[in-house]
């Protein structure tokens, strides 16, 4: 394969993790201001990809995700827009309404980003990898195979162990299916931190976001809920060119559909998600 892989080193303190920023502007001026809260560097604050994606302020999202020097890779979606293709590679079933709903959304998107923004997005690797309390980590947007992968907390072990051999890692740092999760077995651990543009099918409008930490030589991760001006998202969205169910969805917590989703994260829908 030929990626391009940017190793980080050797990080320490708390390290913010995050993914599918959306083009949710309100969601990441939230998020800049919790590392500050917490007096965590930009070059310790990673995203997973899909910076660009579903709401209304694509171009404003990705000069502040520049100015704030936060570290990302390539999601489907920035590789889709360098390449100036007609749809977001997010691998939808055709027909399906996520592949409607993107008809809308990605080439809003693509009339409101500048050349600058895409040159930005440009530069950003396939992945990451840095070491952390010891371990090998690599940051990938679906799996280290396929940038579309969806991979859920129920998709099988082998699935993920494969990524695990392939890349030498101890850690994956995953984003892509828009729900959070952690899964450890036999001393790796997946995680998937979750997305800040869009809540996460669980009934609520907060969004959510993961934290590293080593303060006791070991590496520690910790969900959390992300509060931020959801209402001004929403009424952004609604601007006749975006997909109301999507502005929708800000505000309720609850996807349009679930045909994106296992069986069992499906029947999870509305319920919260405990971490």
């Amino acid at each position: 394969m030929n990626k391009r892989i940017t190793d980080l080193g050797v990080l320490k303190g708390k390290t913010l993790l995050f993914g599918g920023v959306y083009s949710n502007l309100q969601a990441l001026e939230a998020l800049k201001a919790i590392a500050e809260k917490e007096n965590i560097p930009a070059e310790n604050c990673i995203c997973t990809g899909d910076i660009v994606g579903y709401c209304a302020q694509p171009e404003e999202t990705v000069q502040l995700l520049k100015i704030w020097k936060a570290k990302g890779i390539l999601g489907n979606v920035e590789i889709q827009l360098g390449e100036n293709a007609e749809d977001c590679g997010c691998d939808f079933t055709e027909g399906s309404r996520c592949d409607g709903f993107s008809k809308l959304w990605y080439p809003f998107a693509q009339s409101k980003l500048s050349k600058n923004s895409i040159e930005y997005l440009a530069t950003l690797p396939d992945h990451l990898t840095f070491t952390y309390a010891g371990k090998k980590a690599i940051v990938v947007h679906g799996d280290y195979f396929n940038v579309s992968e969806f991979i859920f907390k129920s998709t099988d072990w082998e699935i993920k162990g494969k990524n695990f051999e392939e890349t030498q890692s101890d850690v994956i740092i995953a984003g892509h299916c828009g729900l959070p999760f952690n899964q450890e077995k036999d001393d790796k651990l997946w995680l998937n931190p979750g997305v800040i543009g869009m809540p996460a099918n669980d009934g609520s409008p907060q969004v959510w976001y993961a934290i590293l930490d080593d303060s006791n030589g070991e590496m520690k991760y910790s969900h959390y809920n992300l509060d931020y001006n959801y209402k001004l998202t929403n009424k952004l969205m609604q601007n006749g060119l975006l997909p109301e169910e999507y502005a929708r969805t800000i505000i309720t917590g609850i996807w349009d559909n679930t045909e994106i989703l296992p069986a069992i994260e499906s029947g999870l829908q509305g319920f919260g998600i405990t971490l």
